[in-house]
């Protein structure tokens, strides 16, 4: 670590020492003819531009001892062309790498666009970020590089504007798939329209208030699907207590007491959830505690009906064992006489 940062500093005290002791200012990157360190130092940009010192670390090391050695003493033109060869190369071993990397990153920020249904309601939007990120792939393979980089930040920038209104639009589902709207219709109205003003906005190529608005629909739908949480939970411990109040009376307690144990610290644990305000958990235990309590009133009934199905085997048997005795006693006293 402190060797790279060494290295570094070096490189920037020689080259700015170069720079002060130059009888003629140093040659613009777009002024750089082959054989000239102007060239060389184009050769050089373009490379640092595409992340070539991150792919190759220890090759370009060794370009930069050489490029150090150079900026201080003169050299001929095919030491400039030999080193603006070398950097060359290794752009051209980055290039394909660097490429990848942006096209993993566009289809990451792609992917939950598409599997959360958004481009399916939205499939205008997702187009044209996808026509921006094909322009970028073309542009690639017509080698016109900084282009294609410039290309693929905007379809980066498209997808990721997107991704606020799959948040929203994920949001808003959730709250209807649970049936949230009951508890705070209000704030859910107003997102709504929040959320149609950003859409508007987007429409209309004001992308900073469209964000703006998407993040106070969000914000919106955030409250309702938390009040709705609140209230769920607060509804699904009434149902448990009424089973478990239900369990009770049927004696469940005594009759069924290993699964009315378990519906009983799950009860407990659902409390608990609760107090701490982890509505969601809280409602998921006390539903399950609601229908383990619901199984250990199954159960006593069904130990119920086998009893009465018992006791009614059992007086039928003393009835039957009462009639032969009967029988058997009328035998005996016809036989005597």
């Amino acid at each position: 670590m402190k060797k790279s940062i060494l290295f570094v500093l070096l490189i920037s005290i020689l080259t700015l020492s170069m720079f002060i002791t130059c009888k003629t200012p140093p040659p613009k990157l777009e002024d750089g003819q082959p054989g000239t360190l102007g060239w060389v130092l184009a050769a050089r940009q373009r490379a640092i531009d595409f992340e070539s010192p991150a792919y190759f670390p220890s090759e370009w090391e060794e370009l930069e001892k050489q490029f150090i050695v150079m900026t201080i003493d003169s050299h001929k033109v095919e030491d400039y062309n030999a080193l603006a060869d070398a950097y060359d190369a290794i752009f051209k071993k980055t290039i394909p790498l660097y490429a990848q990397a942006k096209e993993d990153e566009l289809m990451a920020a792609r992917e939950p666009i598409v599997t959360s249904g958004f481009g399916k309601y939205f499939p205008e939007y997702l187009k044209k970020a996808d026509d921006i990120s094909l322009a970028a792939q073309a542009q690639y393979e017509a080698e016109d590089y900084y282009k294609a980089r410039d290309t693929a930040a905007k379809a980066l920038e498209e997808y990721k504007e997107l991704q606020k209104g799959v948040s929203v639009y994920l949001a808003r589902q959730e709250i209807i798939d649970r049936g949230f709207t009951q508890y705070d219709n209000e704030n859910f109205r107003k997102a709504d329209e929040t959320a149609n003003e950003a859409i508007n906005e987007y429409d209309a190529g004001n992308k900073t208030a469209a964000i703006d608005k998407a993040d106070e629909a969000l914000l919106r739908y955030n409250i309702v699907l938390s009040n709705g949480w609140v209230a769920y939970a607060s509804d699904r411990k009434d149902a448990a207590s009424k089973e478990r109040e239900l369990a009770i009376a049927d004696r469940a307690n005594v009759a069924a007491r290993e699964t009315f144990r378990n519906a009983e610290a799950l009860y407990v644990q659902s409390e608990e959830l609760f107090i701490a305000k982890d509505y969601e958990n809280s409602a998921i235990a006390f539903t399950e505690a609601e229908a383990v309590f619901g199984i250990a009133r199954i159960e006593t009934e069904e130990k119920r009906v086998r009893a009465q199905h018992a006791i009614r085997q059992a007086e039928t048997a003393i009835g039957v064992s009462g009639e032969a005795a009967m029988e058997a006693e009328r035998i005996i006293q016809g036989g005597a006489r």
